[in-house]
């Protein structure tokens, strides 16, 4: 019994042991900032035929946000408030751009006056320095940069899971929020807002805790407990977002001829090509990253076996072996369905009776989830129950409910059960009580769609 205790704390510890992997035991020094995989197409962007002299004159957090915590308040925001620094950052790596100062422009001003007021006391000073030259003028800006961070959104998404036996347990949780990001370019020259973009970006927030609370001998309690988290920063969310709405911006403007890349023609198709790809796939995906696709065919095909049990006059009903046959007409862009089956099943009950039947049904279903990979469905609809030589037959109707797991678009594995609701207290031989007979039927299988 102490070797069984001993390996399980030795398996908790070493299970818990990879996620140390990574623990931080020294201190580190300073480094390059991490890049997001935007900043790193940013750099690889087409270059354009002419850079565009941009301002940003604040592009700031609009949430107003603070900090959640557990207990009491905070003042700090959730936001970081250099998001312009970050949007001048992304202007600069995309090469697409030339930057003026406008966040401090009264800081740029002040020293562009200290500088003419000392050069004129040292021509007054040195008379014989007549020809001092005079300051440049400031670049004006061509397209305004206009925006924020508007929306950010906490726990959209929670969850986690546990499990605990005999004192030796475990748990996990994670937490989802979102951010969101609108960017546009104004026309200095007619205040024309020339293109807006919307850019939004999760941060997911984890936690996984082992613990262990036994008592190993009399009197005697090991108590152990090992975890960590891992919190996605929000600066580097904040970046990720400003860059691919930099990125976004860019290609839009090209698109819609705004500015235009080098290479001519060429390389403008192949980015309005990379694009169209890239937005057929955002309308496919909704909120929580679900994909919106059509996996179903309009036709489909299935086989699916399992057991079936009769629910009559008499007792001890056993199971016996089915199987059915299906043809599927998906309807209204696959949330609906209308379906023809045949099939056998054996029913009996034990020492008395045993019959083989055959049914054929037409079923009206419905998907709850049609998009997504694992769907749950109900179904009800008619048909007809018959003997092996045809001589009786019965009228029912049923309903059921299912689920539908997608191995490929158009391999689809189900699992259901239903309701057999017969016209006839006769189908067991056997008339009592006013109840008609019923059967039971579990099946699993596949469905191949066209």
């Amino acid at each position: 019994m102490l070797n069984y205790r001993y390996t399980i704390i030795l398996l908790l510890f070493f299970t818990s042991c990879g996620s140390f992997y990574n623990q931080p035991f020294e201190q580190e020094r300073a480094r390059l900032g991490e890049t997001t995989v935007p900043t790193q197409k940013l750099k690889k962007f087409p270059l354009p035929q002419e850079p565009i002299v941009a301002a940003v004159y604040n592009f700031k957090d609009q949430t107003g946000q603070y900090k959640a915590i557990e207990n009491g308040s905070t003042f700090s925001t959730a936001v970081s408030q250099g998001a312009t620094t970050m949007l001048n950052k992304a202007l600069e790596d995309s090469n697409w751009f030339t930057v003026v100062e406008r966040e401090n422009l009264s800081n740029l001003l002040n020293e562009r006056n200290i500088i003419r007021s000392t050069r004129a006391e040292f021509t007054k000073n040195n008379k014989a320095q007549t020809n001092t030259p005079n300051l440049p003028a400031l670049l004006f800006a061509g397209v305004l940069l206009e925006g924020g961070v508007i929306s950010y959104d906490t726990n959209i998404i929670t969850g986690g899971a546990g499990a605990r036996y005999l004192g030796i347990g475990g748990s996990t949780e994670y937490r989802q929020d979102r951010i969101t990001v609108y960017l546009r370019a104004v026309s200095t020259s007619n205040g024309k807002i020339l293109k807006t973009v919307y850019i939004s970006k999760t941060i997911l927030s984890q936690a996984l805790a082992l613990n262990l609370f036994k008592y190993v001998k009399f009197q005697k309690l090991l108590e152990s407990e090992v975890g960590f988290t891992k919190n996605e920063p929000v600066q580097l969310a904040v970046k990720e977002a400003i860059d691919k709405a930099v990125e976004n911006l860019i290609i839009e403007g090209i698109i819609d001829g705004f500015w235009a890349p080098a290479g001519g023609e060429e390389v403008v198709d192949f980015v309005k090509k990379n694009y169209k790809k890239e937005q057929e796939e955002a309308k496919l995906t909704e909120l929580f990253n679900r994909k919106k696709e059509h996996r179903r065919g309009k036709i489909g095909v299935g086989l699916v076996g399992g057991v079936s049990k009769i629910v009559g006059d008499y007792s001890d009903a056993e199971f016996g072996f089915g199987a059915d046959m299906l043809l599927k007409f998906m309807l209204n862009k696959s949330r609906f369905a209308f379906s023809i089956g045949l099939g056998s099943s054996t029913l009996s009950n034990k020492n008395i009776f045993e019959k083989r039947i055959y049914d054929s049904n037409v079923n009206f279903e419905y998907y709850l989830l049609p998009y997504d990979k694992i769907t749950p469905y109900a179904y009800i609809g008619v048909g007809s129950i018959s003997t092996k030589n045809l001589s009786d037959n019965y009228f029912k109707y049923q309903y059921g409910i299912g689920l539908e797991y997608f191995v490929t678009d158009k391999l689809g594995l189900i699992l259901r059960g239903e309701q057999n609701i017969i016209s006839t207290d006769n189908l067991d031989l056997l008339v009592r009580g006013e109840k008609n007979d019923k059967i039971w039927n579990v099946r699993a299988g596949i469905n191949f769609y066209f």
